[in-house]
């Protein structure tokens, strides 16, 4: 999902004008206990196409419709589609286990998948849209492991239910569209769909992209990435202050040698190369990242707390700043 980061990161601490941090009212217990539950190993990991994935499915659902979150589309939650896998593709998402495939792969069969994303939406005062992102799609069963992805990306997808609580009694300007794409560990093939077939693409302010937000291994660092390419969205995300994490920018200019570049690590990217403004929020690498150990044992619990406070501080600032 992410290139890995290989040298000394180049940051920039936000400390913004406020003296205090403003209060955010969010129950944290069900915050965790989505986190938890998404991570479970009875989801068996959320690999695209495969039964935890599909009970993902029907949970984000539920937690919507207990929300009273509506269907963004067609009066439905669900956004199906399929894709058919060829060649290498198709041996790395479904591997051949009776045969070796050859060097050009000629000996490996078209597989079709299906999939779907779950969507839902908060109606703004406007028809302009501010889309957030968050991937449930995760690697799966692998040599008898289950690849739980808590942090990645069990942790973006519960954020979207405490968002959508936060602001379901806040209206907008924007319409806020909650969107729980799949397939992203496979090529963002959930968000290209969303996004090829949104009928209001001409009126998308703004993507907030929500990917591996709960585990800071060093000190407790959320980067929020994409000024490289949208400048005009620093100053929002400079009004937040937090006593408890250091909001970075950085991490999206391909010139910067001393840090890796997130522009196309995650489904922002589909967002991007529409030349759609974005902005993506998450931690660097770490030392579960992809493996079997990213549980919810290991993610921070205070940090991912107050990740999501600062998320909803920039919605709330980029509503304002966008309606302008």
């Amino acid at each position: 999902m992410k290139l890995k980061l290989i040298s000394v990161v180049a940051f920039l601490m936000i400390f913004g004008s406020c003296k205090e941090p403003k209060p955010i009212d969010i129950n944290t217990d069900k915050l965790l206990e989505n986190i938890k539950t998404l991570s479970d190993d009875s989801y068996q990991g959320r690999a695209f196409s495969r039964p935890g994935n599909k009970k993902a499915q029907q949970f984000i659902i539920d937690k919507f419709t207990e929300l009273g979150i509506r269907p963004a589309i067609n009066n439905n939650y669900l956004q199906e589609f399929s894709h058919t896998f060829k060649g290498k593709a198709r041996h790395e998402v479904f591997p051949m286990v009776k045969r070796k495939p050859l060097n050009d792969y000629s000996n490996v069969p078209d597989t079709t998948a299906a999939g779907a994303n779950v969507i839902a939406m908060l109606k703004g005062q406007t028809n302009k849209d501010f889309i957030i992102t968050a991937h449930f799609d995760h690697l799966g069963v692998r040599d008898e492991r289950i690849y739980n992805g808590a942090d990645d990306n069990a942790s973006g997808t519960a954020a979207l239910f405490t968002i959508a609580e936060y602001f379901k009694d806040k209206p907008t300007q924007h319409n806020l569209i909650f969107a729980a794409v799949d397939a992203e560990e496979i090529g963002s093939l959930g968000a290209e769909y969303f996004l090829k077939n949104y009928s209001n693409k001409p009126n998308i302010a703004l993507n907030i992209n929500l990917d591996m937000i709960a585990h800071s291994d060093y000190d407790p660092e959320l980067f929020a990435s994409g000024l490289y390419h949208h400048p005009n969205l620093r100053k929002p995300l400079e009004k937040i202050y937090s006593e408890k994490i250091m909001l970075l920018f950085g991490h999206d200019d391909p010139e910067n040698k001393a840090q890796s570049d997130w522009t196309f690590s995650s489904d922002h990217r589909v967002f991007h190369k529409e030349k759609l403004p974005f902005i993506y929020f998450g931690v660097p690498d770490h030392k579960d990242y992809h493996r079997h150990t990213d549980t919810y044992g290991t993610i921070n619990e205070e940090f991912y707390i107050e990740a999501v406070k600062i998320i909803i501080q920039a919605i709330e600032n980029f509503d304002v700043k966008l309606s302008k």
